[in-house]
């Protein structure tokens, strides 16, 4: 109730009775313009004239877009998320494949449809302002006005006439308790006019979406421009990870082992006929040092593609899980409920995601327990990792939650953090069946 009364003296509403005066000439004028520059514009089409004249309109509108995103943010606060650059306009080259990059701008297009759908929400603000601010205010205060500016005067005939507010033949407010009757009436109109701007606003935002920002398929068309930009960057530092653990851990191993079985042959090519004597002790010293960094190398090795592809996942995603959760620092709870097996790379996301989000709450956390559930729910695997550490996660742009978030959109996926300072923690991510 509180908010309600107070809703007309709002800093909120007073941004908003700026952006519908403002709008409304905006409004006008964008009809006006599109009406003119198309009309004009088919009208020379047969000329070297008419397609220009249509494109620089369209180019322009698409700059009064950005112009009307910034509008909105600013008196508004809504976010209208910008559509795609025109990539064939920065690609094109000549006077012609300008003239057609710009005719086949559809954001560009559709900033012209919001010039022209929005005419009929210019009135409708010019309205509001003027019945619900203007005139709810006139009467208002009526009353001060009134006792102020009231005139009576006598005609010839003997008729009082009166300078008051006069409705019909011969009613006048002309009395206070008149007077107050206005003021009632305008302060429903003031009230009145506040929810009609907001509803005005409302549909407003939903046009400004539809038309100035990008589209469904525009905006996927993004997201996987993203995904394949992460994914390419996640496959080459995989691949230089693994050429840096093969040269510095198993190819130097196996160099060392090549060095001393060379070693222990050369013992044993000189104690032929003729040489020196077979030093048993230094070519079983040789040998069994070859021996271990056989067995090193098979470690690292063993290591490196365990890195790549879980040895776990073989089993299924249960299995490799309750491996993972063993593994823990802390103790951790396993769930896991899945009507069917996943494919191979969304099992081995899961896996990670899971190690990386156990590995970060043990090491930031300081967690005395965790709980890692898995289940499936429209098609869809949804794993969940709780602990009750000290809470505080985000997803910024550095750190493991990013890049959990870069891995799990390579294949669709989302990642929620919920996470209040003091805890606990809970991190839901959500992962397709099947890439």
């Amino acid at each position: 109730m509180k908010r309600f009364l107070l809703s007309p003296f709002a800093a909120r509403t007073w941004r908003q009775y700026l952006y519908a005066l403002v709008s409304a000439p905006l409004g006008l004028a964008g009809f006006v313009y599109v009406v003119a520059t198309l009309a004009v514009g088919g009208a020379l089409s047969f000329t070297f004239v008419g397609l220009p004249l249509i494109a620089l309109a369209i180019f322009l509108a698409r700059h009064y877009a950005r112009f009307q995103r910034l509008l909105a943010r600013g008196l508004l606060g809504a976010e209208i998320e910008a559509p795609p650059p025109n990539q064939r306009w920065a690609a094109s080259h000549g006077v012609l494949a300008k003239l057609g990059a710009a005719l086949g701008d559809l954001p560009a297009w559709r900033s012209q449809a919001y010039l022209l759908v929005r005419f009929p929400l210019a009135i409708a603000y010019t309205l509001t302002l003027a019945f619900g601010v203007v005139e709810a205010v006139t009467l208002i205060t009526y009353p001060i006005w009134w006792s102020i500016f009231d005139i009576q005067n006598t005609d010839s005939k003997g008729v009082v006439h009166h300078s008051a507010l006069q409705i019909g033949d011969g009613f006048y407010f002309d009395n206070l308790s008149r007077a107050l009757l206005l003021t009632a009436v305008g302060l429903v109109w003031l009230y009145a006019g506040v929810w009609i701007l907001k509803a005005l606003l409302r549909l407003d935002k939903l046009l400004m979406t539809a038309l100035l920002g990008p589209t469904r398929g525009e905006r996927r068309v993004e997201e996987l421009t993203v995904s394949r930009a992460h994914a390419v960057d996640d496959s080459a530092a995989a691949l230089r990870r693994i050429e840096r653990d093969l040269h510095d851990g198993a190819q130097a191993q196996l160099v060392a082992l090549a060095m001393q079985l060379g070693e222990a042959k050369e013992n044993l090519d000189a104690s032929g006929p003729g040489g020196e004597a077979l030093d048993l002790a230094e070519t079983r010293a040789l040998i069994d040092n070859a021996h271990r960094n056989a067995k090193l190398a098979i470690n690292e090795l063993r290591d490196l593609a365990r890195g790549i592809h879980p040895a776990a996942l073989d089993n299924g995603l249960s299995d490799a899980l309750g491996t993972l959760a063993a593994r823990s620092a802390m103790p951790v709870t396993v769930s896991v409920a899945l009507g069917e097996r996943p494919s191979g790379a969304i099992e081995t996301i899961a896996y990670f995601c899971a190690a990386e989000l156990l590995t970060n709450a043990a090491k930031h956390a300081a967690p005395t327990r965790a709980a890692l559930t898995v289940v499936q729910e429209s098609g869809k695997l949804i794993l969940t990792v709780e602990d009750d550490g000290r809470g505080g996660a985000r997803v910024g742009y550095a750190g493991g939650l990013a890049g959990l978030y870069d891995r799990v959109r390579t294949v669709d996926g989302s990642l929620a953090v919920d996470s209040p300072v003091g805890g606990p923690t809970r991190v839901v991510v959500t992962l397709p069946m099947r890439v």
